[in-house]
């Protein structure tokens, strides 16, 4: 019998479908080896889940053994071919499984009638979940194409079935009712607070606190309000699911690449029977549906909050967000969007998919109280979102419902502005539309004495590349593929990562695209990956070291990376590169990622170039010996200050000293530049430093020509570009590189009028 495409069986909708229907484990996973032996025309699918602490893994749903073996058949980590495949986290296929050496027999089952044996592990990153089997009674039957579908629902169902267990402890510890907080009023102690801008941008609306303990959690009904019945609750959960729904679709269109299941926390929760069903339970004892969904809202939030899990923690946002949109929509608002336009998110923390939910939902502005991670900024700039850090006591201070306007360029928020406050405001967001004026934006880009200098985008998500090709850069100088990570809950597959990486490449036509290699670590952690407990994490596994310490994860990007650059112009940088063995043992995996897909018979980039990050000083010491290896070489300007300096750019205690034009910073710039120039290797420039207008002329004056920028800076970049001659560049660079005191740098710079002030 020929097997259907199995195309459907990695159709996200149909596991989506799965989990929104809200059922216990028991019956999703049974729904789910149903619906894979149908797909697959297998004889058997089953699923195994796994324990840690018992190191054993129980057949928990199946579909073409005895049903009587669910919950019976164990197996210890290691064991048959099921237990090998979760040990060494990869999937195993075997065309006859009793002439395997890792078979092992479970007499009554009838098992051994069906010889094709394919296991695939569920992994949540690295950590174990579970196994998919599935089983066919022809010898050889499943094929690469069926390991590469396994694959994918494998991943899928780890979320799946981490949500649906979070939510079976959570509701053992949420029966009694969470005690009621005290209810303190914030006072305002200023009409204006500083802070530290992480996303720039002007925002007006009111404030909303997501997580403050002052507060209930959800709304509380107007005693004079007239009574809703368990029916108009039953209407306001259905509207609700519609509009997350909605909500999931449009975000899986304008951010397919990192929104992934965004919303499905929401739903589980939503059609859980102890969550929707305990409120039902309370209207129709008689507690107004107002008060019954506050009530159990807070309960579940209270529980989360203080579990131990952080899996269970990261979804209080989930819960309230939840409980405010069944309010609103019993209350039947006239917004049929439920969302948070005209407000100002003011939370503790925020995890970067809190950042893209709440901007699917029209948030206007940001205002964090733990610090700014680099990956949260970068998040919310390419949202277009502003954001501003301030401390837990000034946000504190500001109450709930305070009408606010955010300066994020400046990092101040004024509390309760009047008109001459938002008139000056109107007059600056005009100025700033003007001066990142796409219309004047020039193909190439010429110094005032003809040089050409090239400027290329910075791509975090891919909504970035509709304006980077309005403000016509001519490629890619970098492209963050660790977002796509961050959000998950899981490591994305091969196949997942290579469409992402194709609409990439296809949307720039034929313009250079650099993809950067996974670069976590530092401030950029997953919350799935289990090994990111260490003291100085900025100096610990990130970037090219988890990489080579987990080569299965960097095979399956490299592979997504050439694939995609197939017929195209792309390269692959590899970042946090400390010596030339680093680029090389990086380099060796890559070529065999090629041999690999040349006996595969998958097309992909052999002209792929190949280059290093320069970000530590110990690269900078071994630059010439990197230039020669490397095809080409790109300063990190933010990490490399940061590592040249020793200073914590997310620390603001020591923010200040974070110094771009320290002469150290200066002189490795050069010193890099120099070893590209001799050896004649490509050599661009990234992060923050790269359109500073300030430095532009030094960076021009050391023999810079290509330059990799947020894509709005594109204007003014050009614009200073064709203002400056090389010959005055180059003398201004001269006597920057003499000077050995800082003061002396700025000094120079506000004598050149090259910029207004310098912070020391």
């Amino acid at each position: 019998m020929k097997k259907r495409n199995v195309d459907l069986v990695c159709d996200i909708a149909e596991l989506i479908s799965l989990a929104e229907e809200g059922q216990a484990r028991k019956e999703l996973l049974q729904k789910v080896v149903i619906s894979v032996a149908g797909h697959m025309h297998a004889d058997v699918c089953s699923i195994y889940i796994y324990e840690e602490e018992s190191k054993k893994l129980t057949l928990r749903a199946t579909q073409g053994l005895d049903p009587a073996a669910i919950g019976t058949v164990s197996l210890s980590l290691g064991e048959g071919i099921t237990g090998r495949a979760v040990r060494e986290l990869r999937p195993i296929c075997v065309g006859t499984a009793s002439k395997s050496s890792s078979y092992r027999f479970f007499p009554g089952i009838h098992e051994e009638d069906y010889e094709a044996f394919l296991a695939v592990p569920i992994l949540r990153g690295l950590r174990r979940i579970g196994a998919l089997v599935v089983q066919a009674g022809e010898a050889n039957y499943f094929t690469p194409n069926d390991v590469k579908a396994l694959r994918a629902i494998a991943a899928q169902l780890a979320t799946m079935i981490e949500n649906v267990q979070l939510l079976s402890e959570a509701r053992e510890e949420a029966s009694a009712t969470a005690a009621a907080l005290p209810s303190m009023k914030k006072v305002v102690t200023e009409s204006i607070i500083r802070g530290r801008s992480a996303s720039t941008g002007t925002a007006r609306g009111r404030a909303n606190t997501l997580d403050s303990v002052n507060k209930e959690a959800c709304i509380l009904p107007d005693p004079d309000a007239i009574p809703h019945t368990a029916e108009d609750f039953d209407k306001a959960v259905e509207k609700t699911a519609d509009q997350i729904n909605s909500l999931q679709l449009q975000m899986s269109e304008d951010l397919a690449d990192v929104a992934v299941l965004i919303f499905s926390a929401h739903l589980l929760i939503l059609e859980d029977e102890q969550f929707t069903g305990r409120i039902s339970n309370l209207i129709q004892t008689g507690t107004e549906a107002v008060k019954a969904i506050a009530t159990v809202v807070n309960e579940y939030v209270d529980v989360f909050s203080k579990s131990k899990m952080p899996l269970i923690r990261e979804k209080v946002l989930d819960v309230k967000d939840l409980g405010n949109r069944l309010t609103r929509n019993l209350l039947n608002e006239e917004s049929d969007t439920c969302d948070y336009r005209g407000q100002i998110i003011i939370a503790h923390e925020l995890l970067p998919s809190d950042i893209l939910k709440l901007s699917a939902e029209n948030v206007e502005g940001f205002i964090v109280s733990s610090g700014v991670t680099s990956h949260n900024a970068i998040i919310s700039r390419s949202l277009g979102i502003p954001m501003v850090a301030i401390s837990r006591e000034q946000a504190d201070s500001i109450p709930d419902d305070e009408e606010m306007l955010m300066d994020a360029e400046q990092g101040i928020i004024y509390l309760q502005p009047g008109d001459e406050v938002y008139a000056k405001y109107r007059e600056l967001d005009s100025a700033w539309k003007v001066l990142h004026d796409a219309s004047d934006m020039k193909e190439k880009t010429l110094t005032k004495c003809g040089e050409r200098v090239q400027i290329y985008a910075n791509i975090n998500l891919l909504s970035d590349l509709k304006p980077a090709r309005e403000f016509k850069v001519e490629g890619v100088g970098l492209y963050r593929s660790e977002f796509p990570f961050i959000v998950r809950n899981d490591f994305p597959t091969e196949e997942e990562q290579y469409v992402i990486y194709k609409k990439l490449v296809d949307q720039m036509d034929g313009r250079m695209v650099t993809f950067r290699t996974l670069d976590i670590g530092g401030d950029k952690m997953l919350s799935y990956y289990s090994n990111v407990n260490e003291a100085n994490p900025f100096l610990g596994m990130r970037a090219i070291r988890f990489s080579l310490q987990n080569k299965d994860i960097f095979i399956q990007q490299l592979r997504a990376f050439l694939r995609a650059g197939a017929d195209a112009d792309t390269r692959i940088m590899f970042p946090l590169v400390s010596s030339v063995d680093d680029f090389v043992e990086a380099r060796d995996i890559v070529y065999d990622c090629m041999q690999k897909l040349d006996s595969e018979g998958i097309s992909y980039n052999p002209k792929t170039k190949l280059g290093v990050m320069m970000e530590l000083p110990s690269a900078v010491e071994v630059v010439d010996e990197l230039a020669m290896e490397a095809d080409f070489l790109s300063i990190g300007s933010n990490d490399l200050i940061q590592y040249m300096l020793a200073v914590d750019r997310t620390n603001e205690m020591v923010s200040k000293l974070y110094l771009a034009h320290h002469p150290a910073i200066l002189r490795a710039i050069n010193r890099i530049v120099a070893a590209g120039l001799m050896h004649k290797k490509d050599v661009s420039i990234c992060g923050d430093l790269s359109a500073d207008p300030r430095m532009l002329p030094f960076l021009l004056g050391v023999g810079l020509k290509k330059f990799s920028i947020d894509s709005v800076n594109a204007p003014t970049v050009q614009r200073l570009v064709n203002s400056m001659d090389i010959a005055e560049a180059e003398r201004i660079a001269n006597c920057m590189l003499d000077f050995g005191r800082i003061s002396e740098v700025e000094a120079f710079l506000a004598d050149q009028n090259l910029a207004s002030e310098i912070e020391a």
